[in-house]
């Protein structure tokens, strides 16, 4: 080593400072600076040709020591360098047989559990093992089950069949006429107070499920109309006052006590209002037990009033109304929100209207609205006939003097949406009819699981039975 400042203290060259000899000044570069360590003596000590540890063959062996390469292009890629470690983490799908080895990882980290244990760790491992390999699919099955919970078991699906802009719930209004404090007619006994427990109970539900808005009205706090009870008349008064309690609401349905909802699985939506024009008929003559002249002839009249269907326009049907045998039936109908509709009521329950003709109307506010219909020509373009059995389905006790009527009897098969008792009072039972429809509206509208239930208790009994028929036939046969 040659130095350009200084000579060396020492004679021949060199420092006296080990480490800043280098141990190859002299050599021909065919000699690797690892060979300047001397081998090791039987005493332990080491010898170099200087007998002394220089800087450079300390740096040389730490290199070798701590191995980093100046440069190498071998286990530099990704999976290279973490190929054991990605191979450990992976399970093992091994079912069992005979192992001759033994892993190096004690701990067994990253590996499942032995396969060797109790049955429950071993139905476990295959258990977890599955559930590893399908966990994609398990996971999609697992969200939308959340999402089901979610969405219809907790009243969260109350909330978005409810808003306007997703369920559209309140938009639509029930109203239902409840005399809860006893009638000003008679006073009600047990029977009575069961139909309207369970005719309120079943509106409560329903309106509950699709999240609209119900109104139960108390017949008897109206006293203001003491001085002239309109028995009955109240639904008029009481669908106007409906209309400024929810002014939001578009339509409101009107349902008599003795009303009972059938098929609550069907909304209002998907049953009728989203297909407004094809579930309702404009032109009377398709079913007219009134034998109503339909369309008027009058000259002086506008086309769309001289037409049997008025506009034909979805957006101008205002009120949606049954017929049964005798005409028109108010115990199930529709009102809609419009200037059209505010003119109706004030007509209908104009008072002058009532003194005049309320001892001919023996249905009272049901033949006030025949008689409006018939007369006033402004009517019929905003009126829509429905099918009975749509929403308002009798029960074979009515309208029977012809016998059973397929437009107007309930029909279990075609699982009709509602029965209206109509006029059970009247040598009818009431109660028992209630109790009969409901029972039946149970049964059909019974879960999975409940048919399951109902399916084995049934055979039980079937098979207790038989054995005791057979049991009987057996102690005939002896005697």
């Amino acid at each position: 080593m040659s130095l350009s400042r200084s000579p060396s203290p020492r004679g021949g060259g060199g420092w006296a400072s080990p480490g800043l000899t280098a141990p190859y000044d002299n050599m021909n570069g065919k000699s690797s600076p690892r060979k300047t360590y001397g081998d090791v003596q039987e005493n332990g000590s080491s010898a170099t040709s200087s007998d002394n540890v220089t800087w450079a063959t300390a740096k040389a062996r730490s290199e070798e020591v701590n191995e980093y390469p100046s440069f190498s292009t071998r286990n530099n890629g990704f999976f290279s360098r973490h190929a054991r470690k990605i191979s450990t983490s992976l399970p093992t799908f091994s079912m069992g047989g005979r192992r001759d080895f033994s892993d190096k990882e004690k701990l067994g980290r990253g590996r499942w559990p032995p396969i060797n244990g109790s049955r429950i760790v071993r139905f476990l491992t295959v258990a977890g093992r599955i559930a590893w390999r399908f966990r994609l699919r398990l996971g999609i099955v697992l969200g939308l089950f959340l999402a089901y919970l979610l969405f219809y078991v907790t009243p969260l699906h109350r909330v978005y069949r409810k808003a306007a802009w997703l369920g559209g719930g309140s938009k639509y209004v029930v109203i239902l006429a409840a005399n809860q404090g006893g009638g000003v007619m008679e006073w009600k006994g047990p029977r009575e107070w069961a139909i309207e427990r369970d005719s309120v109970r079943n509106k409560k539900k329903y309106a509950k499920k699709w999240g609209y808005d119900l109104e139960i009205v108390d017949m008897s706090t109206k006293k203001r109309y003491a001085h002239e009870w309109r028995e009955s008349w109240e639904k008029v008064d009481t669908i106007r006052n409906c209309m400024r309690k929810y002014p939001k609401a578009e339509w409101f349905w009107w349902l008599d006590l003795n009303t009972f909802i059938m098929e609550p699985s069907y909304s209002l939506q998907s049953h009728i209002f989203n297909d407004l024009t094809g579930n309702t008929y404009r032109d009377i003559n398709v079913y007219n037990p009134l034998n109503i002249s339909h369309p008027f002839k009058s000259p002086h009249l506008d086309a769309v009033a001289r037409s049997p269907t008025g506009n034909s326009r979805k957006d101008s049907i205002h009120l949606v109304i049954p017929q049964d045998c005798g005409g028109f039936n108010l115990g199930s109908f529709f009102v809609h929100r419009s200037i059209w509709t505010d003119r109706l009521l004030d007509i209908w329950w104009d008072p002058v209207g009532y003194e005049q003709k309320h001892m001919e109307w023996e249905h009272k506010e049901q033949d006030a609205m025949e008689h409006l219909y018939i007369n006033q020509p402004w009517i019929r373009p905003h009126t829509a006939f429905i099918p009975q059995r749509k929403i308002n389905s009798f029960p074979m006790g009515a309208c029977s003097e012809n016998g059973e009527d397929a437009r107007i009897h309930y029909s279990e098969r075609d699982r009709d949406f509602v029965v209206n008792m109509a006029g059970c009072e009247w040598g009818r039972d009431c109660w028992g009819e209630m109790y009969n429809y409901r029972e039946l509206s149970n049964k059909l509208n019974r879960t999975p699981w409940e048919k399951f239930k109902d399916g084995l208790s049934d055979g039980f009994k079937a098979a207790k039975i038989k054995f005791a028929k057979k049991k009987e036939e057996d102690e005939d046969v002896k005697s």
